[in-house]
């Protein structure tokens, strides 16, 4: 049968990833502007242009890994296995808090992205709750 929402949070959560996947390949510099800000973005441009290249490279790459990472989830989204499903979304929850931990511990000492680390961070923790929103709704089907 499956868990009940496992195909809904599965599903948010591939087009959160998708969407992002493909603004970071095809619009880096407008995606950076709308995260960080347009001066932070500049700088985060680099100053020659190796390193825009290769800042370029990076980006695109990182949003190619999450457009993945968003089909891999559509693809895991119809699963109907409860035992799989309930070990994906602890996964899940495993991976959203060990980002969270990164942010808090690399990204805030990176001097231009400081300011940024927090709601990231947030929006890391409320991804992780939905999946433990899902696996406690699970439990209280499974023993009630």
């Amino acid at each position: 049968m499956g868990l009940s929402g496992f195909f809904l949070i599965s599903m948010l959560h591939s087009g959160i990833c998708l969407v992002s996947g493909a603004f970071m390949m095809f619009y880096s510099n407008e995606f950076s502007v709308f995260n960080h800000g347009l001066e932070t973005a500049s700088k985060l441009q680099g100053s020659t242009p190796h390193d825009q290249l290769l800042i370029q490279t990076s980006s695109s790459f990182s949003g190619w890994l999450l457009f993945a990472i968003g089909f891999l989830l559509f693809m895991v989204a119809f699963v109907k296995d409860t035992k799989f499903q309930s070990f994906f979304a602890k996964g899940c929850v495993l991976l959203h808090i060990f980002v969270a931990i990164w942010r808090v511990y690399f990204v805030r000492e990176v001097e231009d992205l400081a300011r940024d680390w927090p709601k990231q961070v947030l929006g890391d923790i409320t991804l992780a709750l939905s999946w433990v929103f899902l696996l406690m709704y699970s439990w209280r089907e499974k023993y009630d």
